[in-house]
């Protein structure tokens, strides 16, 4: 009987699942300290893991460990090198989460282009007589959309966008520019000089060496003043200083942030206090449906691993 490591609470759509499988136990964790983590992983032949990182410390430990379902489809928490020097093979929910990270990204190009909150407010506080007076907002329409990275999550926006009557350009030097036409869109080589014809940017890219502090003062300084930025993919590809700097600067009509360079970001963090940024606590896959998607599909990546028929397209080559 194999031995599968839960490492914080999944949608019990997917326990259930497990449960129907006579060939594993499983233990549920939701400490998730190294120390601990050091210890419990010993014996285990496979691991799920949402967002705590398994750092190469810990998983020099896991001496039995085969695989690693990850809850999600980013991967920076988890030590790349040890998990290809181990021979471990990681997974990814690759299938579960377009939906849900697309309508958030929708969900903050409308609250910021309408400004919500602040209609909200003044029907709310009673202040009704001052609607001519309150910033005027803007519409998507026929409005130019650079969608950064064309994955699953890049694709099923688009095709969101397409609903909007939305200009539509894609920089994803992986992808081939044939593609993206035939999906409707419009393939962008050069990112940088491509910035000052878009009215909203969305990122959805990984966070590594090249992407790290890709958007940064310079960068935003090529938008349109009336752009929005949006980043639902990985903190960290934003520079948080400069765009709260461009922010104050009105150098962009504003940004909405899912993801942090720090989680949870710092209370002295500017962005926390700047009317411009539209802010959410990295939940974009939180929707009740999402997370059922998400729950069994990392459970039935560990289960496929071990009937040999584990989708190739959910591995992560290493």
């Amino acid at each position: 009987m194999k031995k599968l490591l839960i490492i914080e609470s999944i949608h019990n759509d997917g326990i259930e699942l497990l449960k129907q499988n006579k060939s594993f136990e499983f233990e549920i964790v939701d400490k998730t300290d190294e120390e601990f983590l050091k210890n419990k992983i010993k014996n285990f032949d496979a691991v799920s893991v949402r967002t705590s990182r398994l750092s190469k410390e810990i998983l020099e430990t896991a001496t039995n460990l085969k695989i690693i379902s990850r809850h999600g489809v980013g991967y920076d928490n988890i030590d790349l090198l040890e998990t290809k020097k181990k021979n471990i093979t990681l997974a990814i929910t690759a299938t579960a989460n377009a939906q849900a990270v697309a309508e958030h990204v929708l969900f903050m190009l409308f609250n910021i282009a309408k400004r919500n909150n602040m209609y909200d407010d003044t029907v709310k506080s009673g202040k009704f007589n001052d609607r001519t007076k309150l910033p005027k907002t803007i519409e998507l329409w026929s409005k130019n959309i650079l969608i950064a990275g064309f994955g699953r999550i890049g694709k099923c926006l688009l095709k969101k966008c397409k609903g909007l009557e939305m200009n539509i350009y894609v920089y994803d030097p992986f992808v081939k520019e044939e593609e993206i036409k035939n999906k409707g869109g419009i393939k962008v080589d050069d990112l940088s000089s491509s910035l000052n014809l878009m009215d909203a940017i969305s990122i959805h890219m990984p966070l590594n060496d090249k992407t790290r502090h890709l958007i940064n003062y310079d960068m935003i300084k090529k938008m349109k003043k009336n752009c929005i930025l949006i980043n639902a993919a990985r903190g960290g590809i934003i520079n948080e200083c400069d765009l709260n700097k461009a922010l104050n600067e009105n150098l962009i009509f504003g940004a909405g942030l899912d993801v942090f360079e720090k989680e949870p970001p710092s209370q002295d963090n500017p962005l926390l206090k700047n009317n411009k940024a539209f802010l959410s606590p990295h939940s974009a896959v939180f929707t009740e449906e999402c997370l059922s998607r998400m729950g069994i599909e990392t459970i039935q990546n560990v289960i496929d691993f071990f009937e040999n028929k584990l989708d190739n397209s959910k591995i992560v080559k290493i």
